[in-house]
């Protein structure tokens, strides 16, 4: 092992809600690309990789800067493929390469597009400070507490988690119930040695690390709502990733 630092950038063709949703345009720009751009302007990152199963995708990667050493299996890129099938994927290449891994994986999916580069960095610092860490994610708090959610079941409403069909509880103040946060896609980050030694993605000590609220692409509602930020509160950190400064 190293102490590299690299991004892995995930990119499988094939998406069903949006076609093509890694490479949709994006302030006519590929989806794909502001990840890209976001990697290349962290300071500590020293490598981008892009993981797709397509030369296509493959193609726009390289334009923008990253590395596509190779083209991802087929069987190891459908809809219930896992992350850890593409990271061992990727380490594996890497390790017959290198003959070593780098230390830490930056994962950053193309589906969050709009990342700040400085708080990349943050986020990296902050788990290079923590060695017993297995991993970090980003994270942002929840507008209703997980726990006033609920499951359906044979069209009957129960509370998450307890399986109780008593709801009354759940109609109480906001206040009253543990903070939950959703994890946001923002900047995730792995330690090689548990996926290579644990078969693990994340592990057991996971730091929680705040971001701003974010929005994922899964619908095309999504990509109308992002191209609204982008002209409104989020245009420090597109012109960030391709202005001509590029400054982080």
């Amino acid at each position: 092992m190293n102490n590299k630092i690299v991004a892995v950038i995930p990119a499988r063709s094939g998406s069903k809600g949006v076609k093509n949703k890694n490479i949709h345009p994006l302030n006519s720009k590929p989806l794909i690309s502001f990840s890209i751009q976001a990697a290349n302007f962290t300071q500590s990152i020293e490598r981008v990789f892009v993981s797709t199963d397509s030369q296509q995708y493959a193609e726009i990667a390289l334009k923008y800067g990253a590395e596509v050493p190779f083209l991802r299996p087929k069987e190891i890129s459908q809809d219930m493929s896992t992350d850890y099938e593409f990271m061992n994927h990727f380490l594996n290449w890497y390790y017959k390469t290198n003959n070593s891994v780098p230390a830490y994986i930056i994962h950053l999916r193309p589906t969050t597009p709009l990342r700040d580069p400085a708080i990349i960095e943050k986020a990296i610092q902050t788990m290079i400070n923590c060695e017993n860490a297995t991993a970090l994610r980003s994270i942002h708090e929840m507008s209703e507490s997980a726990y006033k959610t609920f499951e359906l079941t044979d069209s009957l409403l129960k509370c998450i988690g307890t399986g109780s069909y008593e709801l009354d509880h759940a109609n109480n103040a906001r206040q009253s119930f543990p903070t939950t946060y959703f994890a946001n896609g923002y900047v995730d980050i792995l330690k090689s040695e548990i996926i290579v030694n644990d078969n693990l993605i994340h592990g057991n000590k996971v730091i929680g690390y705040i971001t701003p609220c974010t929005t994922e692409v899964d619908t095309y509602d999504d990509i109308d709502y992002l191209e609204f930020l982008i002209q409104t509160k989020s245009k420090k950190i597109v012109d960030k990733l391709f202005g001509e400064s590029n400054v982080v």
